[in-house]
């Protein structure tokens, strides 16, 4: 071999290994869907702890492309957009809008009462999805793994009357989104009615054709119900059962490296950590706003909680959605339930 044919040879195999090292270093774009706009508590966290923490632990190679607002997709459709992973590889998806998809991660909303505080919450969730895989399996089943899961405010009844009694109802008319709350309302005595959440709500609330609202807090504030509600009964105990799955494209989530997994999963570790003591403190400062803006928030006190429980009778509402599931997932649901009973009963303590 001539010296100019093992020069070029020599080129060519340095030019490949300059192309290989530019592939192996591309950075990595995800893109991401979310259904709310950017800016509420869940959104920041998301954003600037999860995001900036993947960022970081992938040295800067994966990058989140994030869209906000249902500029990608509802969040009805969410499940089904990452689960084809043609328009978004990552998204939040709520498990009570895809009841039929999730089957089993609907039980979360059954309990009336959960943790004091967020951080035992975060704790009950992450034992949950470590120690039972059939929340992992069903995800799978959808296409989907979940990366990392949020949490939203607790529940609170916003009340245009004074001294509300959870466990005498009769003659009030509410409107709340789960099943298992219109459930827990109508055993209360309750009336429960279907609206769009939209400022048809205030307004109902100020004519008087609602007298109230069992929500989240953060949702009650966001249409600023407390102006026509102004009775708030509230209790960080008061159970939402509310997890945003932050699920990822299974195909996707195959493709990467283990190298790139294992960052994504170290950004997870660093969003558990923060995600309890800032919600806690978004909480109080809600609640503290919405007094300033004159509404009377109450603490529920332990025995109003434990009456409110009994009131709800929850077990008899389970018992009810186990026989409505499919043979399959029953049986899955009637295992499963008494061993997220035993972890929320633990968390409680």
């Amino acid at each position: 071999m001539s010296l100019t044919a093992l020069v070029s040879r020599l080129l060519a195999v340095f030019s490949l290994f300059i192309m290989l090292q530019s592939a192996a270093n591309a950075e990595i774009v995800l893109r991401y869907t979310d259904h709310e706009p950017y800016g509420n508590m869940r959104t920041r966290a998301i954003n600037e702890i999860l995001f900036a923490a993947i960022e970081k632990e992938s040295l800067g190679r994966i990058r989140i492309d994030a869209h906000w607002g249902g500029e990608l997709s509802t969040s009805y459709n969410a499940l089904r957009t990452v689960q084809e992973g043609q328009v978004a590889d990552i998204g939040v998806v709520v498990p009570e809008y895809t009841p039929q998809q999730l089957p089993l991660h609907q039980m979360f909303k059954s309990f009336p009462l959960g943790p004091k505080n967020s951080e035992k919450q975060v704790r009950f969730f992450s034992q949950v999805f470590n120690e039972l895989p059939e929340f992992t399996a069903e995800l799978a089943r959808n296409n989907l793994v979940n990366l990392q899961f949020f949490l939203g405010y607790p529940a609170a009844f916003f009340s245009t009357a004074p001294n509300l009694t959870l466990n005498t109802l009769q003659g009030t008319t509410w409107r709340t989104a789960s099943f298992w709350h219109q459930a827990y309302l109508e055993n209360a005595g309750g009336r429960v009615i279907k609206m769009p959440w939209d400022e048809q709500i205030t307004q109902a609330l100020k004519a008087g054709t609602l007298n109230g609202l069992l929500v989240n807090l953060d949702s009650g504030d966001d249409i600023k119900a407390q102006q026509a509600a102004r009775h708030i009964l509230f209790s960080q105990r008061l159970w939402l059962g509310h997890v945003y799955l932050l699920a990822m494209n299974k195909q996707r989530w195959e493709n990467l490296s283990k190298e790139e997994k294992a960052a994504i999963q170290r950004a997870g570790e660093t969003t558990l950590a923060a995600l309890g003591p800032m919600l806690d403190r978004s909480v109080n400062s809600m609640v503290e706003n919405m007094r300033k803006e004159g509404a009377q928030v109450s603490l529920l006190t332990p025995d109003e909680l434990r009456s409110w429980q009994q009131t709800s009778r929850y077990q008899q509402e389970q018992e009810k959605w186990l026989a409505t599931l499919e043979k399959n997932s029953a049986g899955d649901a009637q295992r499963l339930l008494p061993l997220v009973a035993s972890r929320l009963d633990k968390a409680m303590r």
